[in-house]
């Protein structure tokens, strides 16, 4: 008995350590499939951020190429969903074509929410600016590598205000194929491809080449091309068979859908799809600026948009839209990177989302509403500015502008409690898209449902839905008139004593939010 007791126990001890072996073997493949992927951790469920505006997840610490990594980060974000992952979160997936790369040479991708059955597709292309020099590309990976680089890209994200899957977040677009394209190319979405290198001058002064050498760069700038792709990559996933098509973007995203949907549509045509591309451009409507600046910008904080926009577009080997760049002479299709310029060139239908007093159009003049003093001179230019932007949307379509300081809307969770005369966002694109379906259908569109829609008061913040306006310093919620106390302005100098009795000031004193 006793030898066959101990006969069972060795039987037992090895039956474990068999188990534990194959179990270390196992993760051991896991661990190796997973640590090729960019931004996964080996033998955990994938990270899981919210998607906010901005936010492409953290930034990684090195630069690398797109080719291994990019199999193997398909091969994870491709695989099946981890015990406890939400089916409601957009997965990432890197692009087919490993050619077609970040900035510094990192897989480019997108993050999708497939939605069975749906015929309508929405793309949404992130913002962030852009960078046009070598000095202001190394300051960029350095402190926002996320917006120059994959290698920090989280698995899966999970969609906020029109990009949320729950409908009560995102009434009638929750259901559709979502697609969120992380910007990396820092290009404004224009570039096709690496910078050309400059044929050698005869003669060239040490100044001239001293410029050059500032001027190159090793990063790569392909976002155009990134869409391309990306629209090749959903081809097995059902795009082909859409019937509405809706590319969409915040900030540097919305002029991006700007310059890339005639594009797409045409892309779209040429693989046999009957959809109608649509465009939906939020907060990427910008006018030039005012401000006299060095016509050189030899310092970078000196450059304005219409410079840095030059300046990139020979970095970038951008590209604007065709029938725009025939209205200008070599050199000056930069101008085309404005919508008011651009806008009567397009072809297919665009919906413009803009506050009235966008705060990254008054950052541009060094106006830091809430965060410095202010002077009378600015006040006059914010005003103004409401001005100029309700003119330059004059002839669009399909608008939607509160009289608002604020800057980008459609990924806010709350973008449902912004309204103009009483119609929400939602409510307004809803509108124009049944406006759009009657069209195609041959239908007179339904009256009462508007879909331009442009406020008429003056001031900012004079629409009570307005956004509530922050003090940077104490972080508290305040009018603006307070605001404008606090940053140092005479009211009454200004004739805008709070007890006086003109019309506008009613609605400043309430707060916006």
């Amino acid at each position: 008995m006793k030898i066959l007791g101990q006969i069972a126990f060795l039987l037992l001890l090895g039956g474990i350590w068999c188990q534990n072996n194959r179990n270390a073997k196992a993760g051991g493949k896991s661990t190796k499939r997973s640590g090729g992927n960019q931004g996964g951790d080996g033998g955990q469920s994938p990270p899981t951020v919210e998607l906010t505006p901005g936010s492409t997840g953290g930034s990684g610490s090195t630069r690398g190429t797109a080719g291994g990594t990019a199999e193997a980060g398909r091969e994870g974000a491709a695989g099946a969903r981890a015990p406890g992952q939400q089916t409601d979160d957009m997965r990432l997936y890197f692009l087919k074509n490993t050619q077609v790369t970040c900035n510094d040479g990192t897989a480019a991708g997108f993050y999708l929410k497939e939605f069975r059955g749906s015929r309508r597709w929405l793309l949404f292309l992130e913002g962030g600016w852009c960078c046009y020099s070598k000095e202001t590309c190394d300051s960029r990976y350095q402190n926002i590598q996320r917006l120059m680089s994959s290698s920090g890209w989280p698995q899966t994200k999970r969609g906020t205000g029109i990009l949320s899957p729950q409908a009560e977040e995102n009434a009638h677009w929750h259901n559709a194929n979502i697609v969120f394209i992380p910007y990396c190319s820092s290009d404004v979405w224009s570039g096709t491809g690496p910078a050309p290198t400059p044929p050698p001058r005869p003669r060239q002064g040490r100044e001239k080449e001293r410029e050059r050498s500032a001027n190159a760069t090793e990063y790569t700038f392909m976002g155009s091309l990134i869409i391309r792709e990306v629209i090749k990559d959903l081809i097995p996933k059902g795009i082909k068979q859409a019937k509405v098509v809706m590319l969409s973007g915040s900030s540097a995203g919305g002029t991006g859908v700007l310059l890339n949907i005639e594009r797409v549509a045409s892309q779209l045509e040429q693989l046999g799809a009957e959809a109608q591309v649509r465009g939906l451009v939020d907060s990427g409507w910008f006018i030039e600026s005012k401000q006299q600046r060095s016509p050189n910008c030899p310092e970078t904080v000196s450059c304005s948009p219409e410079d840095a926009i030059k300046i990139g577009l020979r970095l970038w080997n951008g590209v604007v839209p065709d029938r725009c760049r025939q209205l200008y002479k070599k050199g000056e299709e930069w101008q085309c990177f404005f919508g008011h310029r651009l806008y009567s060139t397009l072809t297919s239908p665009l919906f413009v989302v803009q506050w009235l007093f966008d705060e990254e159009q008054l950052r541009v003049e060094n106006i830091y509403i809430g965060g410095q003093s202010l002077s009378e001179v600015q006040w006059q230019y914010i005003q103004n500015l409401g001005t100029e932007l309700k003119n330059s949307l004059r002839d669009v379509t399909a608008v939607f502008a509160p009289s608002c300081l604020s800057h980008t809307v459609l990924t806010k969770s709350n973008w449902m409690s912004y309204q103009v005369r009483g119609t929400s966002l939602p409510r307004a694109l809803h509108c124009w898209d049944r406006s759009l379906e009657a069209t195609r259908n041959n239908r007179t569109p339904a009256k009462g449902c508007p879909f331009h829609l442009v406020d008429t008061c003056q001031w900012p913040q004079c629409n009570p839905t307005c956004p509530a306006l922050v003090d940077q310093a104490t972080q508290q919620e305040l009018t603006l008139l307070q605001m404008l106390v606090a940053m140092g302005l005479d009211l009454q100098r200004l004739g805008l004593d709070p007890q006086g009795d003109e019309v506008p000031l009613a609605s400043m004193v309430s707060n916006g939010g």
